[in-house]
């Protein structure tokens, strides 16, 4: 995968996060944070799993 892929991919992910990620990304509370940065880290896990298996999540 190029760099460039990778960088589209993960930047899609970013702007199609819901708004409930993007606002507790910036949480103080660790716990409300580690939610959001797992329900991200999932997200940009399954767009990078359906790149490689050819079904691009859009």
């Amino acid at each position: 995968m190029r760099k460039e892929d990778l960088t589209a991919i993960v930047t899609g992910v970013l702007a199609r996060a819901p708004a409930w990620v993007r606002h507790d990304l910036g949480a103080s509370d660790k716990l409300v944070r580690a939610r959001a940065e797992d329900a991200l880290a999932a997200m940009i896990t399954s767009a990078l799993a359906g790149y490689a298996d050819g079904t691009p999540t859009r």
